[in-house]
């Protein structure tokens, strides 16, 4: 690194601190931190702008607009590093969707693979798929299904393979461009092996309610409650948020979410979350 930073200094003719202000180019580089913590602060607004959105909640006025067909995205991503330190990583993901009619599906994938230059560090898959089929704009169906697999496990408190699948009926009860609610209730599997491959499966049940008012134009409050019963545990999930639109360039998102598992000591889990978004 030195013999390279002198050349550099050499052929500029300039000193390191002209070299960092002389153009973006050099800026972009992770050399001077400013990549990273540009990253870093795209993260943060794709983080608070992903928590507004998903308050909106596309689905709740009925058989929501999709486009006919096949559709979908995929990403792939790969490093390898030499020198002191040797090492690879390779990521990827898909999301498939099909439309056909009343019937909509989505499929998505993820995996992440790393080594260096002992061996794999990590080696981790998942899978999802969605399914609603509307009957009408009041009552449909649903099919869930998740699956998440960690090569690498290879004790009891590791977690190799996790998998979930559920279905039932849905209802929205109430649907008007002010206020929406909507139940879901069905039953589940679950399957969970660990790093020994010693397994278990449970069959639980679900319900879920989704509901939205819109106080007036600038302001619209959510509760989103998720009931998950097995014979291990009773899980209740409740998120109550409140969305502010104080000016066109300006909003806010209050949330409170409680967790409660009744298989643990302490049974309930609260957290306060606060997004605010700016635009000057």
């Amino acid at each position: 690194m030195k013999t390279m930073t002198k050349t550099v200094i050499k052929a500029g003719g300039a000193s390191m601190l002209a070299l960092l202000v002389a153009g973006p180019v050099l800026a972009q580089t992770t050399i001077t931190g400013v990549r990273d913590v540009n990253d870093r602060i795209d993260d943060i607004n794709e983080i608070v702008a992903e928590d507004m959105e998903r308050a909106e909640d596309a689905a709740r006025f009925g058989n929501p607009e999709a486009r006919a067909g096949l559709s979908g995205s995929a990403s792939i991503g790969y490093s390898g590093k030499t020198g002191n330190n040797e090492s690879q990583e390779f990521s990827g993901g898909v999301r498939l969707s099909y439309a056909q009619g009343n019937f909509v599906q989505t499929l998505g994938a993820a995996v992440d693979f790393a080594e260096d230059g002992v061996g794999k560090t990590k080696e981790d898959i998942f899978a999802v798929y969605d399914a609603n089929y509307y009957f009408d704009q009041s009552f449909y169906g649903f099919v869930l299904a998740r699956l998440e697999a960690d090569g690498l496990a290879s004790t009891a408190g590791d977690v190799r393979r996790d998998g979930f699948l559920g279905f039932g009926p849905g209802y929205r009860v109430v649907n008007t461009p002010d206020m929406t609610w909507r139940l879901q209730a069905g039953i589940g599997v679950s399957y969970l092996e660990d790093g020994l491959r010693n397994s278990v499966t449970e069959t639980g049940y679900l319900a879920a309610s989704r509901f939205y008012y819109r106080i007036n134009d600038g302001v619209f409050m959510t509760n989103d409650t998720d009931v998950l019963a097995s014979d291990s545990a009773l899980r209740v999930n409740n998120d109550l948020g409140v969305n502010f639109r104080v000016t066109d360039a300006v909003s806010t998102r209050i949330s409170y979410l409680s967790e409660y598992n009744d298989n643990r000591a302490i049974r309930t889990d609260n957290k306060l979350g606060v997004s605010l978004v700016f635009g000057f």
